[in-house]
C-alpha cells in the first residue's frame, strides 16, 4: 500500500430527521448568506420552504442563485461570485446535486480572490488562499461532491470542463436525508448510480494490488451499491435501498477509497469533453466511456478486473485465463448499465456524431491513467469503439 495522508472535516447528518439538524448548523455560521439551487424541483417537493423557514429562523439576510444547471457552467459562477462581493456573503448553502455543489463550491473560492477565477483556480490551479463557508443539503445522490474538496465546471465559450481542488471547497456540514430523493426521475437516479459506480471504479482499478483494506471496502461499496440500485428500481421507495444509494455514493469520494491507491480517472478526463461540448449528463458520458475504457486495458489490468469479477460480480473464475475472468466481469458490468439500469451504450444515444471523435479525444487530458499511458489515439480507439 502506498504512503498517504487522510483528511476530511465534513460533518455529516445522515437519516429520515437529518434535515431537523439544518437550524444548529446554521445558527454556528454566518448572517448573509448566498442559498443555491437548480430548477423548480426543491420548489415542487416542499424542499424549498423548509430550506428558507430554516434560514429565517436562524435570523439570516439570504440571497438567491437560481438555474445551477447540470454541467455547472462559468457563467452561473460569475454570478454568484458577484453576489458575494456585493452584498458581503459569509455562508453559502447548496441545495441540489453535484452540479449545484460544484458551482457554489466555485464560488466559494472565487469570491474572495483577486482576478478570474476560471483563469486562476480551474485553468492554471494556483492555490487558493481562502473561501467562503459552505454547507450542503444534498438531493441526488451521484458525483460524492458533498464530502470532498473538488469542484468541476464547464466553460461554454472554450468547449472546456476543468476540475480543481482545494480544502477551502470541503463543505462544512452536509444533510444527507434519502427521503429526499424519493421523487427524483428515473433518469437521474440511473445516472447517479453510474456515477458512483465509476467512481469506485477509477479508485479500484489501479495499482497496488495486494490485499488491503482500502481495496476490500471498495469492493463491499460496489456490491451494496449494486443491490441497493436493483431494489430502488423495483421500488423507488424503499427507504433501505436509497439510503445505501446515498451513503454509498458519498462514501465513494470522502477519500477512504483513495488511501493508498495511485487511481485513475482515465475514463473521467475522457468523458469530460462529452460534457463540455454536447452537454451530456455526467453518468449518461460515463456508461458509454467507462466500460470501454476498462475493456481497452484489459490486457495491462487482467489481474485486476479479474479480482473485480470474482468479488464484486460473482465471476467463477474455473476453467478460464484471467483475462477471460476479467472480460466476463466486464460484460456483466455492461449488462448492469445498459440492460438492468437502461443507461447508454453508445455515443450516438448521446446525440454525439462519429465524425466528432478527434476533436473529443484532442479535448482529453492525457494525465491521468493508471496501468497503461495513454494517447491521443488511444483515446480515439476507445471513442470509436463507442459509436
Amino acid at each position: 500500500m502506498n504512503d498517504f495522508m487522510y483528511y476530511n472535516p465534513v460533518r455529516v447528518h445522515f437519516g429520515k430527521e437529518a434535515m431537523g439538524r439544518l437550524e444548529e448548523e446554521l445558527a454556528a455560521l454566518g448572517t448573509k448568506v448566498l442559498l443555491v439551487y437548480g430548477g423548480g424541483s426543491i420548489r415542487r417537493t416542499g424542499l424549498y420552504d423548509r430550506v428558507r423557514r430554516a434560514l429565517e429562523d436562524t435570523g439570516k439576510t439570504v440571497w438567491e442563485l437560481s438555474g445551477a444547471m447540470p454541467n455547472p457552467r462559468t457563467e452561473k459562477v460569475y454570478e454568484g461570485i458577484d453576489i458575494c462581493r456585493r452584498q458581503g456573503v459569509d455562508l453559502i448553502l447548496a441545495v441540489g446535486g453535484g452540479s449545484v455543489i460544484d458551482c457554489a463550491k466555485a464560488i466559494a473560492v472565487g469570491a474572495p480572490a483577486q482576478g478570474d477565477f476560471w483563469e486562476r483556480f480551474f485553468k492554471n490551479w494556483e492555490p487558493a488562499q481562502e473561501g467562503i463557508p459552505l454547507g450542503v443539503v444534498l438531493t441526488i445522490p451521484a458525483t460524492g461532491s458533498e464530502l470532498d474538496q473538488s469542484a468541476v465546471i464547464t466553460n461554454w465559450q472554450t468547449g472546456e470542463k476543468n476540475s480543481y481542488d482545494s480544502p477551502f471547497q470541503f463543505p462544512r456540514f452536509t444533510i444527507l436525508d434519502p427521503t429526499l430523493t424519493y421523487t427524483l426521475p428515473k433518469n437521474q437516479m440511473v445516472n447517479g448510480i453510474v456515477d458512483t459506480v465509476s467512481h469506485i471504479l477509477e479508485l479500484y482499478v489501479s495499482p497496488p494490488d495486494g490485499e488491503n483494506l482500502t481495496d476490500a471496502l471498495a469492493e463491499a461499496a460496489l456490491r451494496t451499491e449494486i443491490g441497493a440500485a436493483r431494489k430502488a428500481l423495483e421500488d423507488p421507495r424503499d427507504y433501505e435501498a436509497r439510503a445505501n444509494l446515498m451513503w454509498v455514493s458519498s462514501f465513494a469520494l470522502c477519500g477512504m477509497l483513495n488511501n493508498g491507491k495511485k487511481t485513475d480517472w482515465a475514463s473521467h478526463c475522457i468523458q469530460h469533453p462529452l460534457s463540455a461540448l454536447y452537454d451530456v449528463a455526467h453518468g449518461a458520458g460515463l456508461s458509454v466511456v467507462h466500460p470501454a475504457y476498462l475493456e481497452y486495458i484489459c490486457p495491462q489490468a487482467a489481474p485486476r478486473l479479474a479480482r473485480l469479477a470474482c468479488r464484486v460480480w460473482d465471476v467463477d473464475p474455473s476453467g478460464r485465463s484471467q483475462e477471460e475472468t476479467a472480460r466476463e466481469g466486464l460484460r456483466r458490468l455492461k449488462d448492469f448499465f445498459w440492460r438492468e439500469l437502461g443507461a447508454p451504450s453508445t455515443l450516438s444515444q448521446l446525440g454525439i456524431p462519429a465524425e466528432s471523435v478527434p476533436r473529443l479525444a484532442a479535448g482529453a487530458d492525457l494525465s491521468c491513467w493508471s496501468y497503461r499511458p495513454l494517447t491521443r489515439e488511444d483515446v480515439e480507439a476507445i471513442l470509436r469503439s463507442c459509436v
